[in-house]
């Protein structure tokens, strides 16, 4: 029987507005949860392409950009979108439960 996944809360879903972002830690790995519309996203809070946090990059058209580099990454799904960027992010899954984010990093 498979096991559950384990689920850190990382803060509260109503602090998080479109297009913005709630930075915190899961199972001891720092993560970025982006509100796109209605969905929410984890990505590891590390540009793949050098020691930035990507909480800290510019939110636009469901990408983040880099506040290192200026490199766009895809939220939802960690893609790079343009240079200097060229590995992806790792993402994760989120969810919310009781008003609180929750994401697994399994």
């Amino acid at each position: 029987m498979p096991r559950e996944p384990d689920w850190y809360d990382v803060g509260a879903a109503d602090a998080l507005q479109d297009d913005g972002v709630v930075a915190g830690v899961a199972g001891g790995i720092q993560v970025a949860v982006f509100r796109v519309g209605n969905s929410l996203h984890a990505l590891h809070d590390l540009c793949s392409h050098g020691q930035a946090r990507l909480s800290d990059g510019f939110v636009e058209n469901g990408c983040v950009e880099c506040p290192l580099h200026q490199g766009l990454v895809e939220i939802a799904t960690g893609l790079p979108r343009s240079s200097p960027i060229v590995n992806p992010v790792q993402t994760y899954r989120v969810r919310v439960v009781g008003g609180r984010i929750e994401v697994s990093v399994r």
